[in-house]
């Protein structure tokens, strides 16, 4: 019998394949997303999740929340019963204990993003999740309301906040569309929400993901010493 053909050489790297940045696939850079329910220990986090939004909507003369009040009133009640959150974490490594997860009330949902440039966060140690690799990128707070005209319950959304440097990379996207799947899946009617005039971007945005700006509508609010004032009334 003849001996077999030697194996032919291996075939050449394409040049500058070895030189691919530590952290980048020839996909390019992947981050790894995860939402999820919040519990108590996130309120630090969170708190300093709604600072930012106050600075971002210049909004800061209104902000008074502690995370002792944050603490006292938000986890109060099951989820999708009355304030609930959900907080979007993202990681360079694969999330793997999801797969554990026995949270029935909401599974934690997780995404792959394959990203053109790394992200530079200049406050992965602040908002480092649990000591783990996992870091907190955003929030989103929503409680039932109630649509008589529909006669169904519905959800509103009090705060969807993305910090600066995950922005545009689709996870405002995902943390709105947790919200409206969580609507469909209880059978609710319709999601609400309200945004300044100014935000042109955010309204863009809103629009893009199907909803409709109700330009005829305004917000009444009573608060503060208005409020107070009915105490005797």
């Amino acid at each position: 019998m003849a001996a077999a053909a030697p194996p032919p050489p291996p075939t050449p790297a394409p040049e500058g394949f070895n030189d691919v940045p530590r952290g980048s696939t020839p996909m390019g850079y992947p981050l790894f997303s995860r939402i999820r329910l919040a519990h108590p220990t996130d309120v630090p986090h969170i708190h300093k999740l709604i600072h930012q939004m106050a600075v971002f909507e210049h909004l800061t003369d209104l902000f008074v929340a502690t995370e002792s009040s944050l603490s006292s009133t938000l986890f109060t009640s099951p989820p999708f019963q009355s304030f609930t959150i959900f907080v979007l974490e993202v990681s360079e490594t694969p999330f793997v204990e999801h797969l554990q997860c026995n949270n029935s009330a909401y599974p934690p949902t997780v995404k792959t993003h394959n990203l053109d440039l790394p992200i530079d966060d200049p406050e992965r140690d602040l908002f480092r999740s649990n000591g783990g690799d996992a870091v907190v990128a955003g929030f989103v707070l929503f409680f039932p309301n109630y649509s008589t005209f529909l006669g169904k319950p519905g959800f509103y959304i009090e705060d969807l906040f993305v910090r600066e440097c995950y922005r545009r990379k689709g996870l405002g996207k995902m943390l709105l569309s947790a919200v409206a799947k969580q609507a469909v899946k209880m059978g609710y009617g319709r999601v609400e929400w309200v945004v300044l005039d100014w935000n042109v971007n955010a309204i863009k945005f809103y629009e893009e993901m199907g909803a409709k700006v109700l330009q005829e509508w305004r917000i009444c609010r009573l608060t503060g010493d208005a409020l107070n004032a009915y105490v005797n009334a």
